[in-house]
C-alpha cells in the first residue's frame, strides 16, 4: 500500500453521495452499521443520506431522504433496532415504484447505494439496480429528469449488508444481529432452567428464525439441551420413542429438568411442521412429566446490540462504503461479510441464488444438501451437538481398550472454562476412555488433587462462569518429581490444558521436561481461554467475548451518565495484562474517543492531541468523551497520570472521571459465542487426543516424544487448527506476554476514523471479490 493511497482513501468520496437504508425485519447492529457508514462516507468526502423508512421512504422521497452528519449519528452505537426505521413496502416491488425512486434519487446525484437487510431486501436492490438505465431513459422520455442529470447519474452501484437475526443468508458466517438474538435466548433460558429445576419441569422453548434452524442449534449448544428440532434436519421416524427414551435417561442420571429446543420451522421428514405444543403434549402423555411450553416471540430482535454485533455491523459499514466507491460499471453488486474474522465481498446474486437453494432443497426434502449448502460451522454446529446429545454414555468396556486423559485450567478464572470441561469430559466418555479432572492446575496436577470424572460430574456446568476445577497461574517445571510420580499413580495418558498464557508457557515446560523425565512423554493440547486473548495460535480465546459485553455494558452505562451530566470524560482502565485486544475492541464497540494500548506506542504529544480533540469535540452537540486505556499501555503514563493530564488541561472546558474495571472483567456467565466456542473446542480437543494416544501406544505404554504431540489448539482465520507449542516459540514476545503479529491492530484505524481523527486509512485489509464456493465438507471446518 502506498503512501498515496493512502490518502485516496481521504479524498475518494469527493463528489459522490451515498444513501443508507435498513429494510425489512430489524436487527441489533443495524445502527453500528448505519453510523459506520455515515461517519466513514464523511471521512472520505462523500455526501451520506439517510432513508428512513427503508424502501418505502426511497419510493415516497421528500422528508425521508435526509442529509446525514456526524454528529446525526451519535450514540446510536448502543440502540437495538435501526433508528431510521424499517418497513416492509409493496410500492417497490411494482415498477411504478422503483421508478418513483429512481427519481428521488437522480434529482439528489445519489449514485450509491447502501441496503442493510435481509435476503428479500438484498433481491429488491439487484433488481433495481439491472433496470437502472431503463429507468432512467423513462424518466427522460417523461420529462422528469435532464439529459445532464442522467448522464450524471448513468449507474447505480449497491452493497449490501446482511441484518437478519436469523443468520440464514448463505455466504456469510455471522450476520448482523445473529449473536445479540442468541445473548436474548441464552438469558431467558438460563432464567427458566433456574424455574425448571425447583419443580423438576420439562420445558420446550420455540425459536425464531424463519426456514434456518441456526438460533435453536446453537442455542441447544450453548445451553447443553436434551433435544433439538430444527428444520435442515427433521428427526428419524420414531423420534417420539427416541426422544422419551432420552428424557427419562437424563431424568435418571440425576438431572432435574429437560429442556427441548424448537426451531419456528421444524418440520418431521414428510415437511409436517412439528410445534412446540405437539412435543408437550406428547411428553405429557407418554412420560406424565411437568411440561411447560415458551415461545420467545420477538424479544430475540430487541435489546441492546452485543460487543460482537456492533464490531461487526461498525466493520461492515466501513467496508461497504469503500466497496461503494471503489466500484465501477463493471463491478456485480456485492455483500459484504466476514469470514472466519476476515472481511469479504461476495456477489450478491450469488449469495441469494445459494439462499434460494438451501429453501428448494428443503422443499425437495434433499435434507443433506441443505445442511451442506449452510456452510461449514452450521455441519460442525450439527455433528458436534449430535455427539453431546445423542450417544448413550458407554458401559465401561475392558481395561485393555480405555485410556485416561486428565483436564485441567490453569491461569486466571474465564468465562466458558467450565463449557470447555464440561464437552471435553464427555466427548471422552463417549470415546470410552477414563476422564481425570485436576483441582488447582499444575498445582493440583503436583499434589495429586486428582479424581475420576462421570458423565452427570459436569452436567449444567456450560452457563456457569469462573473455573469450577480451581485454577492457579503456578508453572510446572519446580514440580516435575511430583507431577512425573503422579502421572504415573494415576496412569494419565494424556492431559487437556484449559487456560492463559500459563497453559501455553507450562506446555512449553513440559515439552522440555520429556528430556528429564519419560512420565511426560505423553500428548498435551491446550485451549486458549482467557480475557486477554493473549495465547500465540489463536485469533480468539475463550472468555475474551463474555469479558468484551461486560466491559461494553459499563461503558454504555458510563456514556449515558456523561450525556446527562455534559462535558464530562471518562477515562476506564480495561484489564488484558499488556495486550491491547480488550481496550481496542471495547473502544470499537462502545464508541470511545481512545484507546491507548502497549502495541501501538504513544507519546505525550499523542495525549495532547487527544486533550485537543476533545476540546473540540465539547464545541459540539456532543458533548461527552470516553477514553479507554489498557492497564499496562505504559509504565509512566498511568491512568492516574492521564486522568491528572487531562483534568489540567480541560479546565473550564471539560472535567474528568476515571474508573478501573477491575476483576468483573473476569467474571459473570459466559456469553453464546465463549459457550458455543468452548463446546467446539472441547470436542475437537478430545477427539485429536484420542488419536494422538492411540499413535503413541508402544509395547504396552504411552510415549509421545515429537513436537507435534504438545499442540495449542486455535483459531486462525476460518479454522480451528492444532500448532505444535515450539514452533510458536518464535512468534512470541515472552517478556510481554503476547504473540508478535495480531489480526486485530489492524482494525484500530476504523476506531479513530469513527472518532473523528484526521489519520490514514489504510485500507490494504483489502477484501477482494471473492466468490462462493461450494463448501465441500472436506474443507476443514470450524
Amino acid at each position: 500500500m502506498t503512501h498515496e493511497e493512502h490518502h485516496a482513501a481521504k479524498t475518494l468520496g469527493i463528489g459522490k453521495a451515498i444513501a443508507v437504508l435498513t429494510s425489512g425485519g430489524d436487527a441489533q447492529g443495524m445502527n453500528a452499521a448505519v453510523r459506520a457508514v455515515v461517519r466513514v462516507g464523511i471521512f472520505t468526502g462523500a455526501r451520506v443520506f439517510f432513508v428512513h423508512e427503508g424502501y418505502q421512504g426511497l419510493v415516497d422521497g421528500g422528508d425521508n431522504i435526509r442529509e446525514a452528519t456526524w454528529e446525526s449519528v451519535s450514540m446510536m452505537l448502543q440502540l437495538g433496532g435501526t433508528v431510521i426505521g424499517s418497513a416492509r413496502c409493496k410500492d417497490f416491488r411494482e415498477r411504478e415504484g422503483r421508478l418513483r425512486a429512481a427519481h428521488n434519487l437522480v434529482k439528489r446525484g445519489i449514485t450509491n447505494l447502501c441496503v442493510i437487510g435481509g435476503d428479500g431486501s438484498l433481491t429488491g436492490a439487484d433488481t433495481f439496480r439491472s433496470e437502472w438505465s431503463d429507468l432512467l431513459s423513462d424518466l427522460q422520455k417523461a420529462g422528469k429528469i435532464t439529459a445532464e442529470e442522467a448522464t450524471k447519474s448513468s449507474y447505480l452501484n449497491i452493497v449490501g449488508l446482511v441484518g437478519s437475526i436469523d443468520n440464514d443468508f448463505c455466504g456469510t458466517d455471522m450476520t448482523i444481529g445473529t449473536d445479540s438474538a442468541l445473548h436474548r435466548i441464552i438469558e431467558i433460558v438460563d432464567a427458566i432452567t433456574t424455574t425448571a429445576q425447583s419443580h423438576q419441569r420439562t420445558f420446550v422453548l420455540e425459536v425464531m428464525g424463519r426456514h434456518c434452524g441456526y438460533l435453536a442449534l446453537v442455542t441447544s449448544l450453548s445451553c447443553g439441551a436434551d433435544w433439538v428440532f430444527i428444520p435442515e434436519c427433521p428427526p428419524d421416524d420414531n423420534w417420539e420413542e427416541h426422544l422419551c427414551r432420552r428424557l427419562s435417561e437424563t431424568r435418571t442420571r440425576g438431572s432435574r429438568l429437560n429442556i427441548i429446543i424448537v426451531a419456528e420451522g421444524a418440520i418431521d421428514k414428510t415437511g409436517k411442521p412439528i410445534s412446540s405444543e405437539d412435543i408437550k403434549n406428547l411428553v405429557v402423555k407418554r412420560l406424565g412429566y411437568d411440561t411447560r411450553v415458551t415461545v420467545l416471540g420477538h424479544v430475540q430482535r430487541g435489546g441492546t446490540p452485543s460487543a460482537f454485533d456492533r464490531i461487526l455491523g461498525s466493520r461492515m459499514g466501513v467496508e461497504a462504503v469503500m466497496a461503494l466507491l471503489e466500484g465501477t460499471p463493471d463491478t456485480p453488486a456485492c455483500v459484504v461479510s466476514l469470514s472466519g474474522n476476515q472481511a469479504v465481498r461476495l456477489p450478491l446474486m450469488e449469495c441469494v441464488q445459494m439462499t434460494k437453494d438451501v429453501t428448494k432443497a428443503m422443499n425437495d426434502r434433499k435434507f443433506d444438501e441443505a445442511l451442506k449448502l449452510r456452510g461449514r460451522s452450521f455441519m460442525n454446529n450439527w455433528e458436534v451437538y449430535k455427539l453431546l446429545a445423542h450417544v448413550r454414555p458407554p458401559v465401561s468396556k475392558g481395561p485393555s481398550s480405555i485410556h485416561t486423559v486428565a483436564v485441567m485450567n490453569v491461569g486466571a478464572p474465564a468465562a466458558g472454562m467450565n463449557a470447555a470441561v464440561r464437552s471435553t469430559v464427555r466427548i471422552g466418555l463417549i470415546q470410552g476412555n477414563r476422564v481425570l479432572v485436576v483441582h488447582d492446575g499444575f498445582e493440583g496436577l503436583a499434589k495429586g488433587q486428582i479424581e475420576e470424572a462421570g458423565w452427570s460430574y459436569v452436567g449444567g456446568w456450560t452457563g456457569q462462569g469462573g473455573s469450577k476445577l480451581g485454577t492457579k497461574r503456578t508453572l510446572p517445571k519446580k514440580s516435575f518429581e511430583q507431577i512425573s510420580a503422579n502421572i504415573t499413580k494415576f496412569n494419565i495418558q494424556g492431559l487437556v490444558i484449559i487456560g492463559g498464557f500459563e497453559a501455553y508457557t507450562g506446555g512449553l515446560e513440559l515439552m522440555e521436561g520429556r528430556k528429564l523425565f519419560d512420565e511426560l512423554c505423553i500428548p498435551f493440547v491446550v485451549i486458549p481461554a482467557t480475557v486477554s486473548n493473549n495465547v500465540p495460535g489463536s485469533d480468539f480465546s475463550v472468555g475474551t467475548d463474555t469479558a468484551l459485553n461486560t466491559i461494553c455494558t459499563t461503558c454504555d452505562r458510563i456514556k449515558q451518565s456523561a450525556a446527562g451530566t455534559k462535558r464530562r470524560v471518562f477515562i476506564i482502565e480495561t484489564m488484558g495484562g499488556y495486550c491491547g485486544y480488550l481496550a481496542t475492541m471495547a473502544g470499537l464497540a462502545a464508541g470511545a474517543d481512545a484507546a491507548y494500548i502497549f502495541e501501538e506506542p504513544f507519546t505525550i504529544r499523542d495525549l495532547q492531541a487527544n486533550v485537543e480533540h476533545l476540546v473540540h469535540k465539547m464545541k459540539t452537540t456532543v458533548k461527552r468523551g470516553l477514553v479507554l486505556r489498557n492497564e499496562k499501555c505504559n509504565e509512566n503514563y498511568t491512568t492516574d497520570f492521564i486522568f491528572n493530564l487531562y483534568s489540567e488541561e480541560g479546565k473550564g472546558i471539560f472535567d474528568s472521571r476515571k474508573n478501573v474495571l477491575g476483576h468483573m472483567q473476569q467474571g459473570g456467565s459466559p456469553t453464546p459465542f465463549d459457550r458455543n466456542f468452548a463446546t467446539k473446542m472441547g470436542a475437537k480437543a478430545m477427539n485429536w487426543m484420542s488419536g494422538k494416544i492411540k499413535e503413541s501406544y508402544r509395547n504396552g505404554r504411552i510415549f509421545a516424544n515429537t513436537p507435534d504431540s504438545g499442540c495449542v489448539l486455535g483459531m486462525r482465520k476460518r479454522a480451528l487448527v492444532f500448532q505444535p507449542v515450539t514452533e510458536l516459540k518464535e512468534q512470541t514476545d515472552f517478556d510481554h506476554r503476547i504473540p508478535k503479529e495480531q489480526w486485530w491492530l489492524k482494525l484500530r484505524p476504523i476506531l479513530k476514523i469513527l472518532a473523528k481523527y484526521e489519520i490514514d486509512l489504510d485500507t490494504s485489509e483489502h477484501a477482494h471479490l471473492e466468490h462462493i464456493s461450494r463448501k465441500r465438507s472436506g474443507e476443514a471446518s470450524v
